[in-house]
C-alpha cells in the first residue's frame, strides 16, 4: 500500500506558512507524520541565528542545528524561522537560550529525541558552542 504524501487536513492546522505577515513570535507549528513508524532524523539548520548579551546589549550570532526523530508531528520551517527571529532583541545567556528553544520544540513536537545546538561566534576571544538534548 502506497504510504499519503502531504493531504489538505495536514494544513488544516497551520497559520503562519501562506500568510502574508512574517511577524516574529514564540509560536511553533506542526502538522502530523506520515511514518511514525519509522525512526527518521530531521535537521534543520541556520547561520542566522541571533540574540543579545543581557548585560551590554550586544549582539550575539549562532550557527544553530537542531535535529529530532518525530513521533506524532512534523515541525513546520516558517513558524520555526519566526520564531527563532523572536529572539533577536532578547537579552539571554547562551546556555538559557539554547535550553528553551529545546524545551520549546519538545513542548510543541513531543518528538522521540531531539538535539539543538548551537555555536556561537567568538567574542572577547572566547568561543561558546552549547549542545542540549532530550531523549523520550
Amino acid at each position: 500500500m502506497r504510504k499519503k504524501l502531504t493531504t489538505k487536513s495536514d494544513l488544516k492546522h497551520l497559520t503562519i506558512l501562506g500568510g502574508k505577515k512574517g511577524i516574529p513570535g514564540r509560536k511553533l507549528e506542526t502538522f502530523p507524520n506520515h511514518h511514525p513508524e519509522r525512526d527518521y532524523w530531521v535537521t534543520m539548520h541556520t547561520e542566522e541565528f541571533t540574540c543579545v548579551c543581557p548585560l551590554t546589549g550586544q549582539p550575539d550570532f549562532a550557527k544553530l542545528k537542531i535535529q529530532y526523530i518525530p513521533d506524532k508531528y512534523v515541525l513546520e520551517s516558517k513558524s520555526l524561522k519566526l520564531y527563532l527571529r523572536a529572539f533577536r532583541n532578547e537579552g539571554t545567556f547562551h546556555e538559557h537560550v539554547v535550553n528553551v528553544i529545546l524545551d520549546d520544540i519538545v513542548s510543541a513536537l513531543a518528538p522521540r529525541s531531539c538535539k539543538v545546538t548551537a555555536d556561537f561566534a567568538v567574542r572577547g576571544g572566547i568561543g561558546i558552542s552549547v549542545e542540549a538534548v532530550f531523549k523520550s
